[in-house]
């Protein structure tokens, strides 16, 4: 079973601007030691956890800075959104990410959803029919430049002609696509006819379940063998070394965040070692092949090396 790492955000206590990285770089770091298998940032230009004005990294800088730092974890987005960029300049960096990172690069990819951060920094907004028709289009693109010496494709959204990706990715079946998003009647169904990954935002074991029947029906549609595909989850981890501590964390994350109990509840995974081992495993259960642990409390490394002794070997 995987476990991966998701660092959401970048304020981090007590820590100034020129030492931001230094500190992200820590993390990652940290992450790998205690057994985590990959390290995922957003991708996203304003923050989105409750304060736009607090600090974010744009997520390939960010990546390229930890492929540097690191030797093992693979490194990804959880997700590119498609209309963020050419799918063809995004194929071209997620390479040189792959290539820095001597083959540990993974495209996490969606459809996008932020219309404020859009809105904010001129990107030009889409209908949902529109985003998912273009994430299939961006798909077969980065796709054909992974695996192609020289890629053409012609969609109603994307073009590309003779398209050269040099240096190639450094493994022979190029690099693994990770498709986010849970939607049961298009997303799930490109899960089934593109990627090489999966991944549902939150969800408990009985819509975990639900998730992946569907996404295996859609596998038998498109004559996909369903074993193919790793399965995994993003779950916003709370824990402490005790119930205790953990609820303590969960007062800050909630008022950090402006979450009422309800919502808290709903999409963050409180308590002790024993209970994260529980909750995980009733995932694992259900149907998964690996968790994404999004800690609102990354900057604390003890908190990061709690949480990979105590998953890592499920």
């Amino acid at each position: 079973m995987s476990l991966g790492l998701q660092i959401p955000s970048f304020d981090f206590p007590g820590v100034p601007p020129d030492k931001l990285f230094d500190r992200v770089a820590d993390i990652a770091r940290a992450a790998e030691g205690a057994g985590f298998d990959s390290i995922w940032v957003m991708d996203h230009f304003e923050q989105i956890t409750g304060n736009p004005n607090d600090p974010i990294l744009e997520g390939y800088v960010v990546l390229a800075g930890i492929a540097a730092r690191t030797e093992r974890v693979d490194l990804g987005t959880l997700v590119t959104g498609v209309i963020h960029r050419n799918p063809a300049i995004l194929a071209k960096m997620v390479t040189t990410l792959d290539v820095l990172s001597k083959g540990r690069a993974i495209l996490g990819i969606g459809a996008a959803w932020n219309d404020t951060e859009q809105a904010a920094y001129g990107i030009e907004r889409a209908s949902v029919k529109e985003r998912m028709d273009r994430l299939e289009e961006a798909i077969q693109v980065c796709s054909a430049m992974f695996t192609e010496e020289a890629a053409s494709f012609k969609g109603h959204y994307y073009q590309i002609e003779n398209a050269h990706n040099s240096p190639r990715p450094i493994r022979a079946k190029g690099i693994p696509i990770m498709i986010g998003g849970g939607g049961e009647k298009r997303t799930l169904k490109l899960v089934a006819q593109y990627a090489n990954i999966c991944n549902t935002l939150g969800g408990d074991a009985a819509t975990i379940r639900h998730k992946m029947d569907v996404l295996d029906a859609h596998c038998e549609e498109v004559g996909r063998d369903p074993k193919e595909i790793s399965r995994t989850s993003l779950q916003t981890l709370v824990i402490g070394h005790d119930a205790a501590e953990a609820a303590r964390k969960g007062e800050q994350l909630r008022a950090a965040w402006h979450l009422d109990e309800a919502r808290y509840r709903r999409i963050a995974l409180e308590g002790s070692p024993d209970d994260a081992r529980a909750r995980i495993k009733e995932l694992y259960d259900a149907g998964l092949d690996g968790v994404i642990v999004n800690m609102p409390d990354a900057y604390d490394l003890d908190a990061v090396a709690l949480a990979g002794e105590t998953l890592s070997d499920l």
